[in-house]
């Protein structure tokens, strides 16, 4: 990874151990941990993989993106107010998370809906449909046909298209999700 591409990722979540400190979780809401790959279509500069740390809602929550190496490489917290992302490059406010997500790649990434998304279920915030092995929502298509392995692949067709592919650990805590791979497992499919 590129000094650029992992600045990008450190900013994104976005989308978050080893020598620096590491937030911890915050109290309430969901926690969920592991790894995170988003590859946009024929864009290596701002496709990355990183592990995350996703805690609260979406309306008051926080993620850490981590470095292969387990360094924190960012930290991106909100609330009703603003969104504040801290990385190695300074700090920069966001008036939303679609904000964060756009400043950072380009592109719209939902991390609202990833809290409902994640566990196994559509955001109530905005209309879904149905598909085999998952469902529809906000231009995205949600696979959760390997949830039960801790996986799980959001797919936006619209161009350039954007994949998001989690691996979470089973350390997280999430309510109604099956039983995991065993803690540490934490290889992604490989990112097409």
């Amino acid at each position: 990874m590129t000094g650029g591409r992992l600045c990008a990722a450190a900013s994104l979540c976005g989308v978050l151990m080893g020598c620096a400190h590491v937030a911890q979780p915050l109290e309430g809401g969901d926690r969920f941990e592991g790894r995170l790959s988003v590859q946009v279509a024929n864009d290596s500069e701002r496709s990355f993989t990183a592990g995350f740390q996703l805690s609260g809602s979406a309306a008051h929550g926080r993620l850490l993106l981590t470095t292969p190496l387990g360094t924190q490489a960012a930290k991106a917290e909100w609330s009703a107010q603003e969104v504040r992302l801290s990385a190695s490059d300074g700090d920069r406010v966001y008036a939303d998370l679609d904000g964060l997500s756009r400043g950072i790649l380009g592109e719209v990434v939902p991390l609202a809906a990833m809290f409902d998304w994640l566990q196994g279920r559509p955001w109530p915030s905005a209309p879904s449909q149905e598909q085999p092995g998952g469902f529809e929502q906000l231009g995205w298509l949600v696979d959760l046909s390997r949830r039960d392995q801790g996986r799980l692949m959001a797919q936006r067709s619209a161009p350039p298209v954007v994949t998001i592919r989690v691996k979470l650990d089973a350390s997280g805590d999430a309510q109604d999700r099956p039983a995991l791979a065993p803690e540490g497992a934490l290889l992604l499919d490989t990112v097409q």
